[in-house]
């Protein structure tokens, strides 16, 4: 008798209205349920698979070469990965760079996560930006065995992102002290020994290169857990207030986050800056409102322009929500537009030094056309010691 020699699936996406996509599976053995989103970037898998903003999603790569270059310890944008899990079109290859230590499906197997290769991405990024970012089950049992009606069910018992604060599952569990800076050869990082000024982070999930871009124009920071209250970030005498990155719907966050940032706004003339769900948190103290994105935005090649100067700069983005521009009250302006859909990426008070952008100028990964942000945040802070 003829034997059969076809590889069997070894991984099963289920999508909510029951599609399904076989593949083969590496990393971790299991199951997860999850929002599906897709990323565009050419680089930079390790840092997106850490983003914190990435909680509560599995990430559809739609480059192919996911892998290739390995992992190691100085691309990690947090301690372990946060995305559930990842959708590739080809198994990884052997990594193949000086800077690799691990490869990419034992680093995914060592930290729970899960993944999918032989998939055509192609066809799950239209079903995304046709039907919008649906919810999914995602299963890999390296024998094929797969309870395909248990899967489905999973993928619409999931509850979704609208409503879910995130950022109290990956924020830190107390403040700490930021010193390094961003990467430069052939030093690697470097500490900052001559800060300038002394700057609270809120962690709503804070990216590493965030701090270290905070560093690198002379802040010294310290990181305070999303749930810190006015009185706790006052009580280090800042020179300013940045507000972190992070997943999860913003109006849940801003349930305890908005009346911190209103009452800075309102005892003190502090300069604020926001990147990402810092973004929407002030938006939505300013008394705007937010809105869930049919698939969001999440890639390194985003086009936004600054409305105050009409040059375009190649961005990087990461989410599901945005704020609605049609709802920031007197006194914010609108600073920054997506040229892909036209909505709202910046926004800045009329008067004060209190500015927010929706996308990622710390550019890990993408484009740093963005990172003359952080140094217009250190000029704000010079100048109100002046």
């Amino acid at each position: 008798m003829a034997l059969d020699t076809q590889p069997h699936p070894t991984a099963c996406l289920a999508l909510a209205d029951g599609t399904l996509f076989y593949g083969h599976g590496f990393g971790a053995v299991g199951e997860t349920t999850a929002e599906l989103c897709f990323n565009t970037a050419m680089t930079g898998y390790q840092e997106i698979m850490t983003d914190p903003s990435y909680a509560g999603q599995v990430v559809t790569f739609t480059f192919p070469h996911i892998g290739n270059v390995g992992v190691n310890p100085d691309d990690d944008e947090t301690v372990n990965p946060v995305a559930e899990g990842m959708v590739v079109k080809w198994d990884p290859t052997e990594p193949s760079n000086w800077r690799a230590s691990e490869r990419l499906a034992d680093w995914l197997a060592a930290r729970g996560r899960i993944a999918i290769g032989g998939v055509d991405t192609r066809r799950l990024t239209r079903a995304i930006r046709q039907q919008g970012a649906p919810h999914v089950a995602l299963a890999h049992d390296p024998e094929g065995r797969f309870d395909i009606a248990a899967l489905v069910a999973k993928a619409r018992g999931f509850a979704g992102l609208e409503g879910m604060d995130l950022a109290k599952d990956v924020t830190c569990a107390q403040s700490y002290r930021w010193d390094e800076m961003r990467w430069a050869w052939p030093e690697g990082y470097v500490r900052q020994e001559a800060p300038r000024f002394k700057v609270v982070a809120l962690d709503y999930g804070a990216k590493r290169n965030i701090l270290r871009c905070l560093a690198s124009v002379g802040c010294d920071v310290t990181v305070l857990p999303a749930t810190a209250t006015a009185e706790e970030v006052l009580a280090h005498d800042p020179d300013g207030v940045f507000l972190s990155n992070g997943p999860g719907d913003p109006a849940a966050t801003g349930a305890y986050a908005v009346p911190m940032i209103q009452q800075i706004l309102d005892t003190t003339d502090l300069p604020v800056f926001g990147i990402c769900l810092g973004h929407q948190m002030l938006a939505l103290a300013l008394g705007a409102k937010t809105v869930k994105m049919n698939h969001g935005h999440h890639g390194a090649n985003h086009p936004v322009k600054d409305l105050e100067t009409g040059k375009v700069e190649i961005t990087s983005m990461n989410h599901g929500f945005a704020v609605d521009s049609q709802t920031l009250p007197a006194g914010v302006k609108e600073t920054h537009v997506s040229l892909f859909d036209g909505s709202n990426c910046g926004i800045a008070m009329a008067d004060r030094p209190v500015y927010s952008v929706q996308y990622h100028p710390e550019a890990s990964p993408g484009p740093q056309d963005s990172f003359y942000l952080f140094e217009r945040f250190a000029a704000e802070m010079e100048k109100r010691l002046a």
